[in-house]
């Protein structure tokens, strides 16, 4: 397969705006749950338009599947919310380090979900994952802020590992787009009441920060990257993929001042070296 040199770069562009998400969030001073709110309805109501405008399907082919991508919806809605929580009480660097330990829970769920085999490689990363979160942890206290977000992180990690494994079984059926609005969409739902039990006062920044982060970081740059996917190799797209916390940590050092601690920067090689390696791995044997 050839690869185009386009789509390389709108890789990168993509996971660049990914990466942006959190430093963003950062500064939107609302609770997190309704940064996950504004983010999930703003990328919904886009991904609809550009289904309705292309005239693509979209309708599901089941009931099942209606009732399944509902439950996923709100495991995306639990998703984000952990996400943003987990940067805001401690850091960029925290937040997208422990998102990065999915496939930990990735290697021990898909085997039970699909009645694979445990592979021992697969165990032994996992091992090394959890090695690298305990670097990272400055102490076991639930007063700690740092610790609160490597937990609230953990979280976020669990539920995407969750949705990664959902989305395996409906992109043999479905377009990405079309799963990602049903998602989204559903995230809305269960999100929406925060707005009656929940009263924040919101600025012009807020606001356009949510805007930014729902339209350009999650709608726009999902689009691009399943898009120019289509050119490129699966191993080149997964370790493009794993540059997301970096460019998160680069843009936490540019725009907030953060510095990661020795801690971090340790622990965070860890983890995202065994999480891009094992990226890769699953791609080649999803491949052959």
């Amino acid at each position: 397969m050839k690869q185009d040199k386009k789509s390389i770069i709108y890789l990168h562009v993509a996971v660049m705006l990914f990466g942006l998400s959190g430093v963003i969030g950062q500064f939107v001073e609302v609770p997190s749950v309704f940064v996950a709110l504004g983010r999930v309805v703003c990328s919904s109501i886009l991904l609809l338009c550009m289904i309705l405008i292309k005239k693509e399907k979209l309708r599901l082919d089941q009931r099942k599947d209606y009732l399944l991508i509902m439950v996923i919806g709100a495991v995306l809605a639990i998703h984000w919310t952990t996400f943003f929580q987990s940067i805001q009480v401690s850091s960029v660097a925290i937040g997208t380090i422990t998102f990065s330990t999915y496939p930990l829970f990735l290697t021990f769920l898909e085997p039970i979900v699909y009645h694979e085999k445990i592979r021992k490689e697969s165990v032994m990363g996992a091992v090394l994952l959890l090695v690298g979160v305990f670097i990272t942890i400055p102490e076991f206290s639930l007063e700690n802020r740092m610790t609160m977000g490597i937990i609230w992180g953990m979280i976020c990690s669990v539920t995407y590992a969750i949705l990664t494994l959902a989305n395996r079984y409906f992109a043999v059926k479905y377009d990405g787009k079309l799963i990602c609005f049903y998602e989204q969409g559903t995230a809305a739902l269960v999100l929406l009441p925060v707005v009656f039990f929940v009263r924040i006062r919101m600025r012009i920044q807020d606001a356009a920060g949510i805007l930014f982060i729902g339209c350009i970081c999650t709608a726009f740059a999902y689009t691009l990257f399943v898009s120019a996917q289509k050119k490129v190799k699966a191993q080149t797209a997964g370790l493009i993929s794993g540059l997301e916390t970096v460019y998160g940590i680069v843009y936490a050092f540019l725009f907030l001042r953060e510095i990661p601690t020795i801690r971090e920067i340790i622990g965070g090689m860890v983890i995202l070296g065994v999480a891009m390696y094992t990226t890769l791995a699953r791609k080649e044997d999803t491949q052959n």
